[in-house]
């Protein structure tokens, strides 16, 4: 197969027009991996490490499919704290910095106050207490937080939140720090204590401290001082019991009874609050059955969950065997009608990347996540047989470079009908992703309509779907009309239907409006972003260029363009807009979905003259052009015809429209060019020594 480099080039503007975010920088080489059956990754799912990763929950419900068990390791061997059973539903969340934000024992103002605190940053968990003497007591946390400090500012968050269910009352911090009252034979004697406890409205826990081991804590104060008050405090009051502060590096177990998640009624599951400095509750099934966690859209994961503390966050770790992962990852990047050659290239693409960054250990409790910062990973919804059989059909192969490292294996979802070149995106030189043409990328747009963009009697341009309409006939100057032949037209922004997004007009059965253009579907291929006005050019570039850019923005032109015409350098008014790998113009630039495209100012204009002399203007109201039938003023929109019958208006605003191919960074497998490949008849080895330069596809 050839490998040519090819160079972008659209035209005339707008013409013939899932990918993982990369880790920014070089590429790396860790050592090879095992690919033994038994090699296991681990995907964080929740998780806090500031910039590099951040998906938070304040506690995770577990639903076991078969029996299971949690408990902790010790010598290498799990050691169970708790049984599972079948169909059992529990929530898991870590101690730390929190808020009480109310306690009540009105379940109406209760389930009030969490549904109101579901819609802030500061979420909820509510708990019913039992009190000895009969009736339930509710309350309800936010948290956890990083520090006494953050906690202390939710507290007045809270407050001013549920100031009305407050009635005057104050939402208080709350922090790690309790007293226990020491151990009970039996769980029933710890939560019996508890609930005398709670009945002088003492926030008390029965608390699991090993297997079939039971204490009863008191807290959680901010502070070692305020635990030693504490202490002090119900020695006085109770000097039966062996007070004595809990002791922050042993693992233990704070049970509760959890009524977050059904706001109907009470009706409470079991919560376990992990606590212990550096503890990590392992919850393993039996066999292979999966779990399912609900605050990730109810899907299912085979393999173990871990849960533990990072950063003071609850932090979810799913760990499995590696092709059971894939199994996953590849149907959700791609659709498993494709063919198997197909599927078989991404499955060897998706293993190698596993595998690479399992080695680097990005996200330091976890080699990857769950989303496209890594790879898409939704647990078992998506296995079906032609995924699990190209899976099965590669196993253990993996892509080398010539020093037998693993390489990282990086796709994107489509390279716009050329692959991007290292340089283009990361600003240094890597053999391995040099441009290469990708043709089967236009078989992304193969079944998609065509779009009509229009002018209206109005003045207002926008697009219509060319299955809602008729040509009927030409204006004067040579431009075709369309009578809409359907109810309820919809013009769009743009040649896409958006739904969260209002069409600019509505048109009905017999309205007309004149053909500016006929452009392609934007799609993964092909695709048209924006109008963007200076203003809004000027938040979506904030603290995305390595210099200031400029306060107001007339001019915005491409400077710079790399080996498969990507573009690596833009100036805004003559300053370019620095920034620090080329393919960050993506998110600088409004989110755009690659660096493959030109820019269109609708304020723009260029006339041909006489001789071949060109001359480059700006509309403004009182523009005019100097017909055979004398000055044309603007008013507002100016139509601008060229040579093949084919027009755009210039507008006066001089707004910014991005005209471009692609979806992702471009770099390795296309996933769409896979797909042209292996229906072309390559097999996916193939598909992977296209993409891929200088690589060995190797079975460990």
């Amino acid at each position: 197969m050839k490998r040519t480099r090819r160079t972008f080039s659209l035209g005339r503007w707008g013409k013939g027009i899932l990918a993982g975010l990369l880790l920014a920088g070089g590429i790396h080489l860790p050592a090879a991996a095992d690919q033994s059956d038994t090699t296991r990754v681990r995907v964080a799912m929740y998780l806090d490490l500031g910039s590099t990763y951040k998906s938070t929950t304040p506690a995770v419900t577990l639903k076991t499919a078969a029996a299971a068990e949690a408990g902790f390791v010790v010598n290498s061997g799990l050691e169970p704290w708790l049984q599972l059973g079948a169909g059992n539903t529990a929530r898991f969340s870590v101690n730390g910095y929190k808020v009480k934000a109310l306690e009540s024992a009105d379940w109406g103002a209760v389930s009030a106050a969490v549904k109101k605190l579901q819609g802030t940053t500061d979420k909820p968990v509510a708990y019913a207490a039992d009190q000895a003497a009969g009736g339930t007591l509710y309350r309800v946390y936010t948290g956890p937080y990083a520090s006494a400090a953050e906690a202390q500012k939710a507290a007045d968050r809270v407050s001013q939140t549920l100031s009305a269910s407050l009635k005057g009352a104050k939402a208080e911090a709350r922090g790690p720090w309790y007293v226990s009252a020491g151990s009970f034979a039996s769980q029933s004697e710890a939560v019996s204590l508890s609930q005398t406890l709670n009945a002088q409205h003492a926030e008390a826990a029965a608390v699991m401290i090993g297997p079939q081991q039971y204490a009863v804590w008191v807290g959680g104060a901010l502070s070692a001082a305020e635990q030693a008050a504490l202490q002090t405090e119900l020695s006085g009051l109770y000097p039966a019991y062996s007070w004595a502060p809990v002791n922050e590096t042993v693992p233990a177990l704070l049970l509760h009874r959890d009524v977050t998640l059904n706001l109907d009624a009470p009706a409470g599951v079991d919560h376990y609050e992990l606590s212990g400095e550096g503890a990590t509750l392992s919850v393993r099934d039996d066999g292979n059955s999966p779990i399912q966690v609900v605050e990730r859209s109810g899907r299912s994961y085979r393999g173990d969950f871990e849960i533990s503390k990072v950063n003071g966050q609850l932090a979810l770790i799913n760990e499995l065997p590696l092709e059971q992962y894939l199994y996953s990852v590849v149907a959700g990047e791609v659709p498993s009608s494709w063919p198997q050659e197909a599927l078989k290239a991404q499955a060897v693409a998706a293993r190698s990347y596993a595998l690479y960054n399992a080695g680097l250990n990005k996200f330091k409790v976890a080699g990857l996540v769950d989303t496209t910062l890594s790879q898409v990973y939704n647990g078992t919804e998506k296995e079906v047989p032609s995924i699990v059989q190209a899976v099965d059909a590669t196993a253990g192969e993996v892509l080398t470079a010539g020093n037998g490292q693993i390489v990282e294996g990086i796709f994107a979802s489509n390279s716009g009908g050329v692959t991007a070149d290292s340089t283009e995106v990361w600003g240094n030189v890597n053999p391995i992703y040099s441009s290469v043409p990708s043709d089967g990328d236009e078989s992304a747009q193969a079944s998609l309509k065509s779009w009509y963009q229009v002018l209206l009697s109005n003045g207002i341009t926008g697009y219509v779907r060319e299955d809602n309409t008729t040509l009927n006939g030409t204006t004067p100057a040579g431009l075709q009309k369309l009578t809409v032949t359907t109810s309820n037209v919809l013009v769009r922004k743009l040649p896409l239907i958006q739904s969260e997004v209002d069409p600019v007009a509505k048109l009905n059965p017999g309205d007309q409006a004149i053909v500016l253009d006929k452009v392609p579907e934007s799609s993964s291929y092909a695709w048209i972003r924006g109008p963007f006005s200076s203003d809004e050019l000027v938040k979506s570039l904030k603290g995305k260029t390595t210099t200031e850019a400029p306060s107001s923005i007339s001019n915005l032109e491409i400077t710079q363009r790399g080996p498969s015409g990507r573009v690596t350098q833009v100036k805004a008014d003559g300053q370019p807009l620095e920034v620090k790998y080329a393919d960050s113009y993506r998110s600088a630039l409004g989110s755009l979905p690659s660096t493959l495209f030109d820019i269109v100012q609708t304020g723009r204009y260029t006339v041909q003259g006489a001789g071949g002399t060109t001359g480059t203007g700006t509309a403004t109201s009182s523009t005019s052009i100097l017909s055979a039938s004398g000055k044309t003023t603007a008013n507002g929109k100016l139509v601008v015809m060229s040579g093949d019958q084919t027009a755009r208006v210039v507008d006066t605003s001089n707004q910014f429209v991005f005209v471009g191919r692609g979806n992702g960074h471009g770099l390795g497998l296309s996933q769409w060019g896979a797909k042209g490949l292996a229906d072309a008849g390559y097999d996916y080895r193939q598909i992977l020594q296209h993409y891929y330069q200088n690589v060995t596809i190797v079975k460990e």
